[in-house]
């Protein structure tokens, strides 16, 4: 027995006698607190006894309202005169006008029936029998409503705007996909590209290219061409190593392997891209009404102006409508890649296609013929009168008085008072320096030094804009949101990892709270919480809870079935299994749910400056209608920084998840 306890105490004295660089060599992330303590210990004084403690110091500041208003000068000035505005924007003005004038008189001439037919003939070829009617019926439903001619001129406007952002994505995606530098180079441009609020790629526009259709276009294109070129650069670079060397062996040239092994093997990738590009396309065209898009954005855009819920309502059910058909369009076409094709036999290939153009042409010729080139007024619902009819008595019964907790303007006064209003005076409290010692030690916890520095510089660049305050303000609503997000996202998904009858009730819900435009969230929050920084985090949580229940859920269902068999035989309880099993293995999706409610929040909250949040969205905002380029430019750089700051500390790298692995 004696023999025995003193084996058994060897190894604890052992552990006991380790030395404290080997306790810490086991735990990284203790030695890097330690190290930044260190670090800080020194360092603080220093930069304490300089610039002193509260917000970011004036000395540290970097004025830029004088070069940046002379950039804006010198474009309203020589913008009617100058070669570059005649010959090169010009140009560019009246090929985007020409075009979308094309795409739209096309779609009129094709008719309210051909059109719906076609759109329900390229589903049917591309999906089957099942998506067509849904096609068919979503388009008849755009005219049942009474936006016919808006849908068009949205679809006419997605169109060139699709394409344009699909041949600059394949572009940018080429080079980077062909060539380690370009990637280099072009990775930190599309990362600020997809960072950026849509609303600070208005106002450059909008000061060369002015309020109109032209603008609206390009814009879109610039924040919706990121995706394809993402995706495009990660399916050159990810093709099979063996077909490329047997590829190669053949004598193929360059060009030849592109076209016949690279392009092909990265096909699932493009289509991806692609309905990345329509989806992202589609929010930015609603968004972009602010500065004259027209179509149903401009619609969405009036009524949010006089709280018209209504209204709103009928134009936003077109625009779900839209992102629905073109979303699983392209979603399907992606899964049929390489499967065996289906249907009839006389029917597959260019039979099939030229069986729909014929369908399509005979029918848009009755609609001429018959003059139904546009949906007729006597076969509309009107949904605006009892729609506001039923927001109105949700107002008077919901608003206020609803007993013990009041209405929902009481809990926008208590969320704000209680949470807003605490988070952000805690954060413009602290000390400049002290919060960067936080994201210093928040990134370098979950991943590398670099992800430190990155994150350091993103909050110090906060500082030296000059706009550290009102970033202050924003973070506070981002993280109220995100916490909100997350409580009941994971809630959400547990209960539908554990039944898939409640995971299929979900997901029709999910699809059409995920396609719907950022804009369109802020109709209905505004008409139940009044105006204010809690609506603005109200919509951000609905916008950003879909993308969460949805990681979540399928990190949590993803789980190796042995070792949830194992737990289950080990006689654990459902929590114990959630908490011991399921939470750690799911642990990457996890973050990544985390990331992304951070990055969707981010961008709602931005679009909230509309009703009232302040900070940085009423600084872009107010840039935007001012033609204001400093302002404007400057709250959105500091969005950027503040998103990928976010980012940093959000998702682990690549080498930290293999550590913990």
């Amino acid at each position: 027995m004696a023999t025995a306890q003193a084996t058994s105490a060897r190894p604890a004295a052992a552990g006991a006698n380790r030395g404290p660089l080997a306790v810490l060599r086991d735990r990284p992330a203790a030695a890097k607190l330690l190290l930044l303590a260190l670090v800080a210990a020194v360092v603080v004084p220093l930069v304490h006894g300089r610039w002193g403690g509260g917000i970011w110091p004036e000395a540290l500041t970097a004025d830029l309202s004088a070069p940046l208003g002379e950039v804006t000068d010198w474009i309203v000035s020589n913008r009617d005169s100058h070669p570059l505005f005649l010959y090169f924007f010009g140009h560019i003005s009246n090929a985007v006008v020409l075009s979308v004038r094309g795409v739209y008189l096309v779609l009129l001439a094709l008719g309210w029936a051909g059109v719906t037919v076609f759109a329900a003939a390229v589903a049917w070829r591309v999906a089957g029998i099942r998506l067509a009617l849904t096609a068919g019926v979503s388009f008849l439903l755009c005219g049942l409503l009474g936006m016919w001619v808006p849908t068009m001129q949205t679809l006419a406007l997605m169109v060139v705007a699709v394409l344009a952002s699909v041949v600059l994505g394949l572009l940018l995606g080429l080079a980077a996909g062909l060539s380690d530098r370009v990637f280099r180079i072009l990775r930190p441009v599309l990362d600020t590209m997809q960072v950026l609020p849509a609303f600070a790629y208005l106002l450059p526009v909008v000061l060369v290219f002015g309020i109109g259709v032209p603008g609206a276009v390009l814009a879109t294109v610039v924040y919706a061409a990121p995706p394809m070129a993402r995706l495009t650069a990660l399916g050159l670079r990810g093709a099979d190593g063996g077909v490329m060397e047997a590829v190669a062996s053949l004598g193929a040239t360059g060009r030849q392997r592109l076209l016949s092994a690279r392009l092909p093997l990265a096909r699932k990738e493009l289509l991806l891209g692609l309905n990345q590009t329509i989806m992202m396309a589609l929010s930015m065209a609603v968004i972009a009404s602010v500065i004259g898009a027209g179509g149903l954005g401009d619609r969405v855009y009036q009524a949010l102006s006089s709280v018209d819920v209504g209204a709103a309502l009928a134009a936003g059910i077109p625009i779900v409508l839209l992102a629905v058909v073109l979303d699983r369009t392209t979603e399907a076409a992606g899964r049929r890649i390489g499967a065996e094709p289906t249907g009839p036999a006389l029917l597959r290939g260019w039979r099939g296609w030229s069986l729909a153009a014929v369908v399509t042409a005979a029918v848009a010729a009755v609609g001429r013929a018959t003059d139904g080139q546009v949906w007729p007024d006597d076969m509309t619902v009107a949904i605006a009168g009892p729609v506001n009819t039923a927001k109105d008595w949700m107002v008077d019964h919901l608003y206020t008085g609803v007993p013990v907790v009041g209405g929902t303007a009481d809990l926008a006064s208590h969320f704000t008072s209680g949470i807003l209003n605490p988070l952000r005076s805690g954060l413009t409290g602290l000390p400049w320096w002290s919060v960067l010692l936080i994201v210093a030690a928040l990134a370098w916890t979950i991943g590398t030094w670099r992800t430190a520095a990155t994150a350091v510089l993103a909050m110090a660049a906060i500082g030296v804009l000059g706009v550290w305050e009102p970033s202050m303000d924003t973070l506070s609503q981002v993280l109220a949101a995100v916490a909100v997000t997350l409580v009941i996202g994971f809630g959400v998904a547990v209960g539908a990892a554990r039944s898939e009858r409640l995971e299929r009730l979900l997901r029709p819900v999910l699809d059409v709270f995920q396609t719907m435009p950022q804009f369109v969230y802020l109709i209905p929050v505004v008409a139940l919480f009044g105006v204010g920084r809690a609506p603005a985090a109200a919509a951000a949580v609905v916008y950003a809870l879909p993308a969460v229940i949805r990681i979540t859920t399928q990190g949590l269902r993803g789980v190796d079935p042995a070792a949830m068999e194992c737990a289950r035989s080990l006689g654990a309880t459902p929590g114990q299994q959630l908490r011991q099993v399921q939470i750690p293995l799911a642990r990457p999706s996890l973050l990544l749910a985390v990331n992304q409610a951070v990055v969707l929040v981010l961008a709602v909250v931005i679009i909230g400056g509309l009703v009232g949040s302040g900070a940085l969205g009423y600084e872009v905002v107010l840039g935007l209608a001012q033609g204001d380029l400093a302002t404007g430019l400057v709250a959105g750089a500091a969005i950027v920084c503040l998103g990928l700051m976010l980012d940093r500390v959000t998702q682990p790298t690549t080498r930290r998840q293999r550590q913990e692995s």
